[in-house]
């Protein structure tokens, strides 16, 4: 890193000195890099650092290198920013403590807590039923804590698939019939009465876990405005295999919306019936960005193709 967010982490964390102890992971595409610093003389043992650099090439693992691409991760690290200076300590969901962001020529610098010390260390694979609960508990916690609140600043549209960023995946998409539906199905979740903010990338991997099953929440690049059970079916998908995806159906809802309602300061049924009729709804919507973007990923299966049919019956 340069001297200035050496400088900075410095002042922020008040050490003495730092060293690299790790590089948790390479951003999307050769962006940059998560580290975990090792602090001397400070308050925190160590702290996590996403240190966001434009590169010298565009790398994309699936080919997608171009200016729509580059433009949608650029917006993505300035939400990011956004979100930690001046929405993420509004959350009733557990997420990583922001210490500083900091824009330097054409790089980003985040200095958060280290979850790891702070009791979420694991990382799952695989869930068991109270883990599910537990990440939908996070979600439901999540979208009550913005419910109803203009995403200023923010995607106007969350997530990272949503239509209206992802034309280059709609036109690659060889599904005639899904193809055509697509507009009404984004138009069908963008026009729900209740509104909140999504997590916009809730996949397994964005999870840390305590010991206890415990989960905190990170990578808010794509958070924004939105029904949450485009939140719902997306981390679904991510942890379960098709069978158990659609054994467990009403079991998750059922579950998500028992917490969403004791989070909410009063108890909204309309918005319970409007957001169960959209689950399906936004599981369309992530099959159909699936089917253009890697039309062999794993997650295409046939419980996602039968109820994409069933909702385009339906439109």
């Amino acid at each position: 890193m340069n001297e200035y967010f050496n400088s900075l982490i410095l002042r922020t964390t008040g050490a003495s000195a730092f060293i690299q102890k790790e590089v948790i992971q390479s951003l999307w595409s050769g962006y940059g890099q998560i580290i975990r610093l090792e602090l001397a003389d400070s308050a925190f043992k160590s702290v996590v650092v996403k240190h966001v650099q434009l590169p010298n090439a565009q790398r994309h693992p699936r080919g997608w290198n171009t200016a729509i691409s580059h433009q949608r991760k650029l917006k993505s690290y300035q939400i990011e920013s956004t979100w930690y200076e001046r929405y993420s300590n509004q959350s009733m969901a557990r997420l990583p403590q922001c210490f500083a962001v900091e824009t330097y020529h054409n790089e980003v610098l985040m200095i958060l807590e280290d979850l790891d010390s702070a009791g979420y260390p694991l990382r799952k694979q695989r869930l068991e039923w109270k883990e599910i609960a537990a990440c939908l508990e996070w979600l439901a916690k999540f979208h009550a804590s913005f419910m109803g609140k203009a995403p200023d600043g923010l995607w106007t549209v969350g997530t990272y698939w949503h239509l209206a960023t992802r034309p280059q995946e709609l036109e690659a998409l060889d599904d005639p019939h899904l193809k055509a539906a697509a507009p009404a199905i984004d138009h069908q979740l963008n026009a729900c009465q209740y509104k909140t903010w999504v997590h916009g990338d809730a996949k397994l991997a964005n999870f840390c876990f305590s010991p206890n099953g415990q989960p905190a929440g990170v990578d808010f690049q794509y958070v924004g405005g939105g029904c949450g059970m485009k939140d719902v079916a997306y981390f679904v998908g991510s942890c379960l295999n098709e069978q158990a995806c659609e054994d467990l159906e009403a079991q998750i809802l059922d579950t998500y919306f028992e917490y969403l309602q004791k989070a909410l300061p009063t108890e909204n049924e309309a918005l319970e019936t409007e957001w169960r009729s959209l689950y399906r709804v936004a599981w369309a919507d992530f099959h159909r960005f699936l089917k253009g973007w890697s039309p062999t990923h794993w997650k295409l299966n046939t419980y996602s193709e039968r109820i994409t049919k069933e909702v385009i019956n339906h439109l």
